[in-house]
């Protein structure tokens, strides 16, 4: 007999479809911060402009958000970043890096193109200091070359960072590809708020499953289009609703027992006969084992 999939509280059900769901007061000052150095698509910006957005991370990747030119909140991100569920350190160098703030790019007048605010305020201090050593005593032919390759070094540098980082991550943009990631993330970050300061191995290895479901179908969004990945697609759909389902009998019978827990009175002796045991368990997992 199939068993019926529980429905998400609508606290879970709520995660991701609006910014911030859990902090709203953060889509206003990441929005605000964004402004600074973007502008909005509106009346007076013409298609050519670049749209504000707004990153934001989570445990798992991060979500892109357009910024709207009438001050309503978004629904659908422009983009979702999944990152590996393999090394850790890996990922949160890669989450920080690539949703970076954007560069800033100075217009050239000489010649057609930008160059990056970085890269024009490194060329400045290299010439400064360049000027510096040469006079100290320092040969031009030692000077000069160190003056030309960090310029060059603050421009490219990032792309290929960037590249290095994209390894560790699957991008997914597109309104339906984007919808139907959304979905999982959702069921994903219930998984994740669960395990949260919990010790239990089932919630732990809950959201590290969530994680590979959530990798692959990104994956397979980023390689194919939704009607060509439309059966593995399902099958992890499937998959993330039975594990949120599991996750949600787990923690209602984890309550129901603390409650019960809590309702019922413990005589001294039973209150002395529980502490023994639990000093006894911790007693014999510190005791180191010998092998002869």
């Amino acid at each position: 007999m199939t068993q019926t999939l529980r429905t998400l509280p609508h606290t879970a059900a709520a995660h991701h479809k609006r910014p911030f769901t859990r902090d709203p007061g953060q889509w206003e000052k990441e929005s605000n911060r964004a402004l600074r150095t973007g502008h909005v698509r509106d009346s007076t910006c013409s298609a050519a402009c670049q749209p504000v957005l707004v990153h934001e991370r989570t445990a798992w990747g991060w979500l892109t958000w357009t910024v709207p030119g009438d001050g309503t909140l978004p629904e659908v991100p422009e983009q979702i970043g999944v990152l590996t569920p393999a090394s850790p350190r890996t990922r949160r160098l890669a989450l920080r890096w690539l949703t970076r703030r954007p560069a800033q790019r100075v217009a050239l007048d000489t010649v057609p193109g930008s160059l990056r605010f970085s890269a024009a305020a490194v060329a400045l201090m290299t010439v400064v200091v360049g000027l510096f050593v040469i006079r100290q005593g320092v040969p031009v032919d030692v000077a000069l070359p160190a003056m030309l390759l960090a310029p060059l070094l603050a421009e490219y540098l990032p792309g290929r960072l960037d590249a290095r980082a994209d390894e560790h991550v699957r991008k997914v943009e597109g309104d339906g590809a984007v919808r139907y990631l959304q979905r999982l993330a959702t069921l994903h970050t219930s998984l994740v708020q669960a395990a949260a300061g919990s010790d239990r191995y089932e919630l732990r290895r809950s959201v590290e499953v969530g994680h590979n479901l959530l990798w692959d179908a990104a994956d397979m969004l980023q390689t194919y289009d939704t009607l060509s990945a439309s059966e593995g697609l399902i099958t992890r759909e499937r998959l993330m609703l039975q594990l949120a389902d599991q996750v949600a009998q787990i923690t209602e019978r984890t309550a129901h027992e603390e409650t019960a827990d809590a309702d019922q009175p413990v005589s001294p002796a039973g209150y002395w006969a529980r502490t023994g045991r639990s000093s006894a368990r911790r007693h014999l997992a510190a005791r180191p084992t010998h092998h002869r």
